[in-house]
């Protein structure tokens, strides 16, 4: 039977197999430097705001395999995803940060520095769905990006959604984080462990997937990858 695991780092059925897949795939591999912001974010009070370490190998190959230049973030936190993001991207590549603290930013900053990577990454303080519109109205923001991640205010999703799917090329592809939410998705929304605002994020997100698997401008693929990652790739 099916258990929500709120506080958990991912949805397999025991937490072995993510260390499994960590020391023998993820860790041997990870950049110093990565490794470093990886620990400084799990160690802050609000660590469960951080992406997952095989989750960020998994999008560095794919930023690989797409042979993405340029790149956008919504939710930035500590900017563990962020520092994964840019060293995935060749030496010109440029990725879009945005968040709406930049205290938390700061935190990982100098580590981005010291990775020799600050070159590519260009943050932008403010809130997600503003400064898309800015970029949008930018005039060359559309069809800029060959990648984009989303894991800000998850109750934005929608429009979040509305403007990257604009702003990445055809071809590209739009990742979401947390949209299986625990695995609260798959299970009654009164579910033992669940919060009220467990049970209202729960409730988007069953709108949310339901939603992108029914655009017709993307192609999309859940994936039960640490919290739950969608992937929409652009058709149009």
């Amino acid at each position: 039977m099916a258990t929500y695991r709120p506080g958990s780092n991912t949805l397999l059925k025991s937490d072995s197999i993510l260390d499994y897949v960590l020391h023998t795939t993820v860790y041997p591999r990870e950049h110093e430097r990565l490794r470093e912001l990886r620990l400084i974010t799990q160690n802050h009070p609000r660590s469960f705001m951080g992406s997952s370490p095989d989750q960020m190998q998994f999008f560095s190959v794919l930023l690989k395999m797409i042979g993405a230049r340029n790149a956008v973030e919504v939710g930035v936190f500590t900017g563990y995803s962020l520092l994964a993001t840019a060293l995935a991207l060749p030496d010109d590549g440029k990725v879009v940060a945005i968040d709406v603290s930049r205290e938390y930013y700061e935190l990982g900053r100098p580590v981005i520095e010291n990775a020799g990577v600050a070159h590519k990454v260009d943050f932008r303080h403010g809130d997600g769905l503003a400064v898309l519109d800015q970029l949008l109205a930018g005039g060359d923001g559309e069809g800029k990006f060959d990648f984009a991640y989303a894991d800000a205010d998850k109750e934005q999703y929608r429009g979040y959604h509305e403007r990257l799917v604009r702003l990445v090329r055809v071809g590209g592809v739009v990742a979401y984080d947390n949209t299986l939410w625990g695995g609260s998705v798959a299970m009654p929304r009164d579910t033992p462990g669940s919060s009220a605002y467990d049970r209202v994020v729960r409730d988007y997100m069953v709108g949310f997937n339901a939603m992108v698997a029914a655009d017709d401008r993307v192609e999309a693929c859940l994936l039960p990858v640490a919290d739950g990652v969608t992937l929409c790739r652009r058709l149009k």
